[in-house]
């Protein structure tokens, strides 16, 4: 009788497992990139007869994808979290992987991760529908998860703040849940004129026919705006405006990066978004972009050329010290 385990029937095991240990979001999500980009390469693989090759091997056929540092990341210790389980349980060496190590990170042109202001004007200009344009808005402006966003109840909206208490999963059954981690529960201050446009979404329910309470969604009314029909609204304005598409999540970054770049403390930064800690948002969110290396610019000649003024102008009065002491 043979002691091998099939990868296939050790995945069965291993999604019960995972399920009682990670929170529902994390789980559906999780699930989903293993069935999509794990499971299909290794499921008829023999778990006592992978080898490091076999890691190498599944990497460089990830890497065909073009996939982002993040989402390789990812992937790499999803596979990891599977096969430290195969090491607890079931005696794997877990150095199989550990010694392919993770991706090597390729050069991404951080700017395609957001938007400027400009070029959100851009976009947001060939957005005809008013509940789509509020919600890209909404995401602009306050730098919600998109779940977060679509989540957003009339009841959420209050004295000029948005209160962030639940999301929805991004894959599955679409489940409305608490959001990512504890600090992503918090009340985000919005702009007035974002609230006026806002609450003017009960009136367009309303002229649909669709009575009021304020247990209605935001976007969608009855039920929630569906991800894959955002994206269709997103890519038809980009397509319009000749202006190149971002995913919904990096109106996120492209909130966080136009508040770095007007100067707002990365604690505020930090705490608006819902990061459990500064540093994911000075690693995530720090871009660069031409305004602030002009301002880089601008000071190093401002001090270049005030240190110049400031010794000219000591050299020129050494200079009529001399002269007066020679007279």
């Amino acid at each position: 009788m043979s002691n091998k385990h099939l990868f296939l029937d050790v995945y069965d095991d291993y999604m019960l497992y995972a399920r009682k240990k990670q929170k529902n979001q994390s789980f559906t999500t999780m699930k989903y990139k293993f069935d999509l980009h794990v499971l299909p390469y290794f499921k008829d693989m023999f778990l006592e007869e992978i080898t490091s090759k076999n890691i190498l091997e599944w990497e460089e056929y990830i890497l065909t994808f073009n996939f982002s540092n993040n989402q390789n990341r990812n992937l790499y210790y999803i596979l990891s979290g599977f096969f430290e389980y195969c090491s607890i349980f079931l005696g794997f060496n877990k150095k199989i992987i550990s010694n392919v190590g993770c991706f090597k990170p390729k050069y991404e042109d951080k700017k395609a991760d957001y938007y400027t202001l400009d070029e959100f004007n851009q976009f947001i200009s060939c957005i005809d529908d008013y509940v789509f344009k509020q919600f890209f808005t909404l995401m602009f402006f306050t730098g919600l998860r998109p779940g977060e966003a679509m989540a957003l109840k009339f009841k959420d909206l209050s004295n000029g703040y948005i209160n962030v208490s639940k999301t929805i999963e991004s894959h599955g059954k679409r489940d409305i849940t608490t959001p990512k981690t504890h600090s992503s529960n918090r009340q985000v201050k919005i702009d007035r004129k974002l609230e006026k446009d806002l609450l003017k979404l009960r009136r367009v329910y309303e002229d649909k026919g669709i009575p009021f309470n304020s247990d209605l969604f935001l976007f969608g009314a009855t039920k929630p705006l569906s991800s894959s029909t955002i994206d269709r609204r997103k890519e038809k304005a980009c397509k319009k405006a000749g202006i190149r598409s971002i995913t919904k999540h990096q109106f996120r970054h492209s909130h966080a990066t136009m508040l770095h770049n007007l100067g707002i403390p990365i604690t505020e930064i930090s705490r608006r978004l819902g990061h459990s800690k500064v540093s994911t948002t000075l690693d995530v969110y720090s871009h660069t972009d031409l305004t602030q290396e002009k301002r880089v610019f601008d000071t190093l000649n401002s001090i270049r050329f005030n240190c110049f003024t400031t010794m000219k102008y000591k050299f020129k009065s050494i200079l009529k010290r001399i002269f007066r002491s020679n007279n």
